[in-house]
């Protein structure tokens, strides 16, 4: 079995939300992908995460997890995020928090054997983790944006 990562940039637009389904589909089927890691930061983890939560319904044998940062602040009775389907990779703890998003993604790109990608632009964490991941010989999926 295969573990697989994500690294895009924060904002991505909905239209690429059908392409990343079927990618995530195909690694399910034809490549035994069965564990995800998603980040936290922005649209396009958020897709991510949303089209993973429908897909373990219909694939019941592959799991993935939201990847934090950070220990999450306290909750209070108003608190209403659900922090059912992440985990806290060890070691995270004692790295300062300026640290801590590039130490994370650091961590998921070591324990996964496929990278899906959205970046537009060469500049940003998202450019910079695609980048080491194709020095790491992963294997890359690109999502584009399929209007542009």
């Amino acid at each position: 079995m295969s573990t697989c990562t994500f690294f895009g940039h924060r904002d991505c637009p909905v239209s690429i939300k059908s392409k990343l389904r079927t990618v995530l589909i195909d690694l399910i089927e034809n490549h035994m992908v069965d564990m995800f890691y998603v980040g936290q930061q922005g649209a396009f983890d958020s897709m991510v995460r949303s089209i993973l939560k429908e897909l373990v319904s219909v694939y019941p044998h592959i799991h993935y997890a939201v990847v934090l940062e950070r220990i999450p602040s306290k909750r209070d009775e108003f608190d209403t995020r659900d922090y059912t389907d992440t985990i806290l990779p060890e070691g995270i703890e004692e790295i300062h928090p300026r640290f801590a998003i590039s130490w994370r993604n650091r961590w998921m790109l070591k324990q996964s054997d496929y990278v899906v990608t959205y970046i537009t632009r060469n500049q940003g964490g998202a450019a910079q983790f695609a980048q080491m991941a194709a020095r790491q010989k992963k294997t890359i999926v690109k999502i584009t944006d399929m209007t542009s």
